[in-house]
């Protein structure tokens, strides 16, 4: 596995690695600044194990949790796995977005009707939208079975997560295997480690 961390009753026995790396994403978020880790491994490893610490520590202390996953089935549903992970930002927080990267989010998530969105624009929003929720109380948002991540939100979180600089804001993916990667996620596995 690619990351660890653990200790009592947390399921992470000897897995001191990826708990330290959880803790150190969480800390800096705590902090006031963005972190981004990428846990991968083979099916059955533990991954789940790790995200599942990584919700009880965050929840544990001051940040609020998101948390998605991918979804086989909907790997061909363009924005679907970026829609669950910012639908809880979406309600009051849509309308102060600037106004090209409202229509844009709002067209990606089926609010409004228009031509297909500009990515760029979606991906503008999601960060707008993530720092926006993250000014009220740091954030964590966790993402399981990130292989399973549509093509059109792999290139928004992508997008988010190497912008985001002095938001309290910890993002953490769990990614099956290191082969091949038709969708995008090894961009995921690309971003800098904490």
């Amino acid at each position: 596995m690619g990351v660890s961390s653990g200790g009592p009753g947390t399921g992470l026995l000897d897995r001191r690695v990826e708990r330290g790396a959880v803790d150190r994403v969480l800390d800096r978020a705590r902090a006031g600044n963005s972190a981004v880790l990428v846990v991968h491994g083979e099916p059955g490893i533990g991954k789940t194990v790790v995200l599942d610490y990584a919700v009880r520590r965050a929840s544990a202390s001051d940040l609020r949790v998101v948390r998605a996953s991918g979804v086989e089935s909907e790997l061909e549903l363009a924005y679907a796995a970026l829609h669950q992970l910012c639908v809880p930002f979406i309600g009051p927080r849509l309308e102060q977005l600037p106004r090209p990267q409202r229509d844009a989010l709002a067209v990606a998530f089926g609010l409004r009707e228009g031509p297909a969105p500009d990515r760029f624009l979606v991906g503008l929003a999601v960060l707008s939208l993530l720092a926006a929720a993250a000014e009220d109380q740091p954030l964590a948002c966790v993402m399981d079975d990130a292989q399973w991540l549509d093509r059109a939100s792999v290139q928004c979180l992508v997008f988010a997560a190497r912008r985001l600089l002095a938001e309290p804001i910890a993002l953490i993916f769990a990614v099956r295997g290191a082969g091949g990667d038709p969708r995008g996620v090894r961009q995921l596995r690309a971003l800098p480690d904490p």
